[in-house]
């Protein structure tokens, strides 16, 4: 299964591209879209749009993930990353995509075997799991790969307890 990972942010999007099968997770692609600080947001919003949807045309994912928004004490990068997220989730749906939403404690949970680990420690692993030469660059790259990789095990997990309830 071929997933998108998505790390949404007006200033950098990260985005991490896996494919998941019998013979482990592999990375595709991963990077950033950078929006500068001085365009209008709906510029901003326009450019991460029509890359995200770019990649998924080039790639062809079959599945999306994107990590819960959390908001912390500046609600207003809240509500810039909402604003970045919501885009993502408008590029999906016109590829045709399921996209799940993980919180940030189950992509901990999932990539590192440990809720309270440390975005180093996020990072290792992603680098170990999809047998990477070094940690990917820059943290949002690793971060939407960790989500690809979230998602990826919890599919698996899904498929399991679904065989085993006889689904």
């Amino acid at each position: 299964m071929r997933i998108l990972g998505i790390d949404p942010g007006t200033a950098t999007t990260g985005y991490g591209l896996i494919d998941s099968g019998p013979d482990g997770d592999h990375a595709v692609i991963f990077g950033v879209i950078l929006t500068a600080a001085n365009l209008p947001l709906e510029r901003r919003l326009h450019a991460i749009h029509a890359q995200l949807a770019d990649l998924m045309s080039q790639h062809r994912p079959e599945a999306c993930a994107v990590e819960e928004l959390f908001f912390g004490r500046n609600t207003r990068s809240a509500f810039s990353v909402a604003q970045a997220r919501g885009v993502a989730l408008l590029a999906a749906a016109q590829h045709g995509l399921s996209v799940e939403v993980y919180r940030p404690i189950q992509v901990k949970q999932a990539v590192a075997s440990y809720g309270g680990a440390t975005k180093q420690q996020v990072q290792h692993m992603v680098r170990t799991l999809l047998r990477l030469d070094s940690v990917p660059k820059p943290d949002d790259a690793a971060d939407a790969l960790a989500i690809a990789l979230c998602h990826a095990h919890s599919y698996v997990a899904a498929g399991r307890l679904r065989a085993a309830l006889g689904l």
